[in-house]
């Protein structure tokens, strides 16, 4: 766990070392951009070539992790999503820690970084019966207001043994326990997504056939 030692809001360099393009972007930027399906709203991404050369990179990461899901025998077609999905959101982790976000009260000068904030919250929900996390994203609930609130978008895969709303409000309950006991991060928001189904025989080991819910 990183926190500051300085008033004021950490630069978030102090955590990392991000890559930056020879264009100037941040590696972490094009990236987030990928993932939010922005790419195509930014003329700079369409027309650069090394933006262009980074997101081949990315996105043939995610295809080769496809192609070996699907030839590893007896791997359920249905849960190379969900691998894919855990894969990349660990990689991306990798080339970006995260944001520093705030621990406890607005005046207090604590911080923890994303990443071990995200990697904290998935072990919660994997603790779950009948449930896995996948991506989990963090970020200010407003971004105006970087010591505020967060807004978590976590997905996960989860059995049959109960309705997927129901699997999704006890994931929200078990974001907002472990956000304030175990890290101390204030909840603003928490989005679950259901993005697979658990196979019951697997005993909630990540094979399983496709499915979704908020």
């Amino acid at each position: 766990m990183a926190m500051s030692a300085n008033p004021g809001r950490p630069e978030e360099g102090r955590y990392e070392e991000e890559e930056r393009l020879a264009c100037g972007r941040l590696l972490s930027d094009v990236w987030d951009a990928w993932d939010t399906g922005r790419t195509a709203a930014d003329p700079h991404l369409a027309s650069c070539p090394h933006c262009s050369a980074a997101l081949a990179e990315l996105t043939g990461l995610g295809d080769a992790v496809r192609r070996t899901c699907a030839e590893e025998p007896g791997f359920p077609e249905a849960a190379t999503a969900a691998v894919t999905a855990r894969v990349m959101d660990l990689v991306r982790l990798e080339l970006r820690p995260g944001r520093p976000l705030p621990l406890g009260e607005p005046e207090e000068d604590h911080w923890i970084v994303e990443a071990t904030a995200a990697r904290l919250l998935r072990a919660a929900v994997d603790a779950l019966p009948g449930v896995r996390a996948g991506s989990c994203r963090i970020a200010p609930l407003d971004p105006a207001d970087p010591t505020g609130p967060v807004h978590v978008r976590v997905e996960v895969a989860a059995s049959l043994g109960r309705s997927l709303p129901d699997v999704a409000d006890a994931v929200r309950v078990r974001i907002a326990e472990a956000a304030d006991r175990d890290i101390g991060i204030r909840l603003g928001a928490a989005d679950v997504r259901v993005v697979d189904i658990l196979e019951e025989e697997d005993g909630g080991s990540g094979h399983g056939r496709g499915g979704a819910a908020r």
